[in-house]
């Protein structure tokens, strides 16, 4: 997808990928039985049934999604088109194929019923690729990422059917299934696509503006606001409420901590909007599989305060050694945010769970553990058979991180694999995080002006070379090459007339510069 044939041929592809969903729709997927009309003689026939909607929450989901995602990796300053663009596309194409990679598993007379809480599952699941997308965030081609997200989410379908059916875990806001699978599959395909030791250094590009860190904290504001709704989406009765309340005291907390932690640890003691971000909303993950538990408001908020220090150390400390050391660059930070905080939420689904007595919980076990009652409502063969005791289902939270862990690392490196030494193209370092390989970027305005009031100011340099100079400053990032304005030595004399050169409301020459 590099020539102009490539990309046409690239997006041809992405058109085919949706004609065979179209195709799986309409061969395999049904409204469920109750969205359907009732029959004439029936006793509702006519009446206005009441139905009790989750559509609400699914628009919080939808926003956090949506908004909260593709708004929240618009830091990279040259970026924003793909990372709220490519959201967009990558989140309505996950959602069909989860529709229909999880309909599979649960099919009844060779059908997919579908209903709103299908879609929300789904929606959900598209998180899980958009994660996967933050750590090779501005480094990949939309085909690489398409190819990426389609085998990952039958991957994750599988894990989660694993993990929720079989091993029968506690995962109320998916932060195994969902958060440490996206966050540990990404890195993976980030390990297997890293550069080289001589160009390990960070791109040109690789960092944020004054204005695009604004765009991003639009993202973090709407992910903070709309988080209890997505941990408690999919809880029953009660736990749906604790969900709420256990996920905001949680993120509360973690914001408080972000703020001191980062101030203690950052350059000169000032805050640093990275953390402010990302590290906030790490409470959120943090408690995702434990939400709808009892946890006690203090352990929500014992559980923020420790997410949002270790999210913000990871960032200060460890994110810089795994690209010095590793030359894994983790853009987004996933592996602080989504990965430790998930580790995390595992632990303490695994030590609560060993406190979990029928007294506490009562008519609510059936529900939350499912595989310590006597009964079981599905037709799936739960893994170590029914009526486990506490310590057991302890035993299963573990061993249901660890084979999530195993799948989502040994998937990311395959995939990683296939993307790098296949037919695949590989962007070069100086095409990475630029929106201009694959959008339409507006001209800017009033460039002529420029062009002249450089001409003027350059006294040194005749008209011609300062013109050169013009364009090579307005297009610095672009990959332009000017000749003449390489024999000159303009980026010194710029920064002597930066005020008269560029005044504080123009940006263009402004942004060029940095």
């Amino acid at each position: 997808m590099h020539s102009p044939g490539g990309k046409v041929s690239g997006y041809v592809a992405l058109m085919i990928v949706q004609i065979i969903f179209l195709v799986l729709f309409w061969l395999f997927v049904r409204y469920e039985k109750e969205l359907l009309p009732p029959a004439i003689d029936a006793e509702d026939a006519g009446s206005a049934k009441e139905h009790v909607s989750k559509y609400p929450q699914f628009q919080d989901i939808q926003v956090m999604i949506f908004i909260g995602f593709g708004f929240l990796m618009t830091f990279l300053r040259k970026y924003g088109y793909s990372a709220t663009g490519f959201t967009l596309f990558m989140a309505a194409l996950v959602v069909q194929w989860s529709v229909l990679m999880k309909g599979f598993l649960h099919m009844e007379d060779g059908k997919i019923s579908l209903s709103l809480e299908n879609i929300i599952d789904a929606d959900i699941a598209a998180a899980v690729p958009l994660i996967s997308m933050g750590a090779l965030l501005g480094r990949t081609t939309p085909i690489q990422l398409l190819c990426m997200s389609i085998f990952e989410v039958a991957l994750f379908a599988a894990n989660e059917y694993l993990a929720l059916n079989v091993f029968s875990i506690c995962d109320c806001g998916g932060s195994i299934t969902v958060h440490a699978f996206g966050a540990y599959f990404g890195l993976a395909v980030a390990l297997m696509l890293r550069p080289s030791s001589d160009q390990n250094e960070a791109g040109k590009l690789e960092g944020a503006s004054y204005t695009s860190d604004i765009f991003a904290m639009i993202g973090t504001t709407f992910l903070w606001v709309y988080w209890p709704s997505f941990n408690s989406v999919l809880a029953e009765g009660a736990g749906g409420e604790r969900a709420i309340l256990n996920t905001f005291l949680s993120l509360a907390a973690a914001t408080v901590t972000t703020f001191v932690v980062s101030a203690l640890v950052s350059h000169e003691n000032k805050l640093d909007m990275v953390h402010v971000q990302n590290s906030t909303l790490a409470g959120g993950v943090a408690v995702g599989t434990v939400c709808n538990l009892l946890l006690g408001v203090h352990g929500a908020v014992l559980i923020g305060i420790i997410a949002g220090t270790v999210s913000v150390l990871g960032y200060r400390y460890l994110t810089p050694w795994m690209t010095a050391n590793l030359r894994l660059h983790d853009t987004c930070g996933v592996h602080n945010l989504h990965g430790m905080p998930a580790l995390i939420s595992a632990i303490a689904s695994a030590i609560y769970a060993s406190m979990v007595t029928v007294g506490d919980y009562r008519s609510e076990l059936q529900d939350i553990f499912p595989a310590m009652v006597g009964t079981n409502g599905t037709e799936t063969k739960i893994m170590g058979g029914l009526a486990r005791n506490a310590s057991s289902q302890a035993g299963y939270q573990l061993l249901g991180i660890a084979v999530t862990l195993l799948i989502a690392i040994g998937g990311g490196i395959l995939t990683g694999v296939v993307l790098k030494y296949t037919s695949f193209r590989n962007l070069k370092k100086d095409e990475h995080h630029q929106d201009e390989h694959y959008w339409e970027v507006p001209a800017v305005e009033n460039k002529e002006e420029y062009l002249n009031m450089l001409a003027k100011l350059l006294d040194d340099a005749n008209a011609a070379d300062a013109a050169a100079v013009a364009v090579a400053v307005a297009n610095y990032g672009s990959n332009s090459d000017s000749q003449a304005a390489a024999n000159f030595n303009w980026r010194p004399f710029l920064l002597r007339n930066w005020n008269a050169i560029v005044p504080a409301n123009n940006l263009y020459v402004r942004g060029a510069l940095h």
